[in-house]
């Protein structure tokens, strides 16, 4: 018997505190750091600057990394930003398709002249992102429900790789030659092209022997799908 505009406000309520769980599931860390009466205000902003344009929540929190890097007062604590991004990627990596990976096998039987124009497709799971903040510290200790650390900030941004195998989800910093290298081969690039980046940082005829040992790594890690050898 309630009116048409109370029976909405009773819709809009429900809706805003369904979109409030939601960035509470894929924030867990985030919401760890800022507290519960600082998320509940910090989610509330985001869902009147950033409304809804999925039809399912899996998605809803694609833009809370960049609505906390310009948004005052959260634009003040960048270890906030850099949280969401990391929960992000972490979500995205274990959402991604699934698909075979490459095995040892694989590489042992491609013939020796097939190397240098041969492209690595990356399993749609691998993520790449850097971070200055302990932030992959901070989420490990809150995950395992032990009192984290404060955020520590390094001199230098980090690379970090994140993907998943099976149904757990891993990620790990790198080198900067290994993060360059990680990035080549999400842009597409072939062999010979990772292994001339390489060449920045080692000497040009250890740049392929190089790679080789990372790509051993990334198949260990089963974060390749494919390899492609052109005909």
């Amino acid at each position: 018997g309630a009116a048409a505009s109370e029976r909405l406000d009773i819709y809009v309520a429900a809706y805003r505190l369904r979109l409030l769980e939601a960035l509470a599931t894929d924030f867990s860390g985030l919401h760890t750091l800022t507290g519960d009466d600082q998320f509940d205000q910090l989610g509330r902003a985001y869902i009147d600057t950033c409304p809804s344009h999925h039809f399912s929540l899996r998605w809803y929190g694609h833009g809370v990394a960049e609505f906390l890097r310009h948004t005052p007062p959260y634009a003040e604590y960048p270890v906030l930003a850099e949280m969401a991004e990391f929960e992000w990627a972490m979500s995205l990596a274990f959402d991604a398709a699934d698909s075979p990976v490459v095995s040892f096998e694989d590489m042992a039987a491609l013939p020796p002249a097939a190397w240098t124009k041969l492209r690595l497709l990356p399993h749609a799971a691998v993520r790449r992102i850097n971070l200055q903040w302990n932030v992959p510290k901070l989420w490990k200790s809150i995950q395992t429900e032990q009192t984290p650390d404060g955020p520590v900030r390094a001199e230098y941004p980090v690379g970090w790789v994140l993907w998943r195998q099976e149904f757990n989800t891993y990620f790990r910093s790198l080198s900067v030659d290994e993060a360059c290298a990680i990035d080549a081969l999400l842009a597409g690039e072939d062999f010979s092209g990772l292994c001339a980046g390489l060449c920045e940082w080692v000497d040009p005829e250890n740049a392929a022997a190089h790679a080789a040992g990372m790509l051993k790594r990334w198949v260990q890690d089963g974060m390749i799908r494919a390899i492609v050898v052109p005909k």
